[in-house]
């Protein structure tokens, strides 16, 4: 497998990247987090936009352009609240990420930044979320010749420490 899994500390809404992920929650319309940073950095249009797409399902994603902000897009997922793990999350958060890459490959998305995807807010344990991100990375990789480059950028150290112990368990290079 290509080395094009990358795993930094940052602030995604600067990356000049084809796409960035933002964990959005079901309605689109911003919120906290990384999903309030997006929109303010994206300007006004993105909620417009946003406002017509009719919301989205845990799991599923939808597309915007990125308006302000460097990345072309903004891809919106919504991943699960963890409820202790017997509530279908895995199954979800693995839809989130699937989904995004689904959509990468559609608008030939070559770079990609995501967040820990459901790790705020919505209360998901990073070791498990980071061994679903980056496996369905590595997935996607696998299926996508034309993915360049996958970045998950991270809030803190040690976010970004969890991340390299799983990415080295799977045997990802990074």
């Amino acid at each position: 497998m290509r080395n094009i899994i990358e795993l930094v500390r940052g602030d995604i809404t600067v990356l000049a990247v084809d796409a960035i992920v933002n964990a959005a929650n079901n309605t689109l319309l911003g919120g906290g987090g990384v999903d309030g940073a997006i929109h303010r950095g994206a300007g006004p249009e993105l909620v417009q936009e946003c406002a017509s797409l009719g919301g989205c399902r845990t799991g599923d994603a939808k597309i915007t352009k990125g308006y302000l902000l460097p990345a072309k897009y903004v891809i919106h997922t919504v991943g699960p609240v963890w409820h202790g793990g017997n509530r279908g999350e895995a199954e979800l958060l693995k839809s989130s990420y699937h989904s995004c890459f689904l959509l990468a490959r559609e608008y030939d998305v070559r770079s990609i930044a995501f967040p820990a995807i459901s790790c705020g807010v919505y209360g998901y344990p990073m070791r498990e979320a980071a061994l679903i991100a980056l496996g369905q990375a590595q997935e996607a990789v696998a299926q996508n010749a034309g993915l360049e480059r996958i970045i998950f950028v991270m809030f803190n150290e040690e976010a970004l420490q969890v991340y390299r112990e799983m990415a080295a368990q799977l045997g990802i290079p990074v």
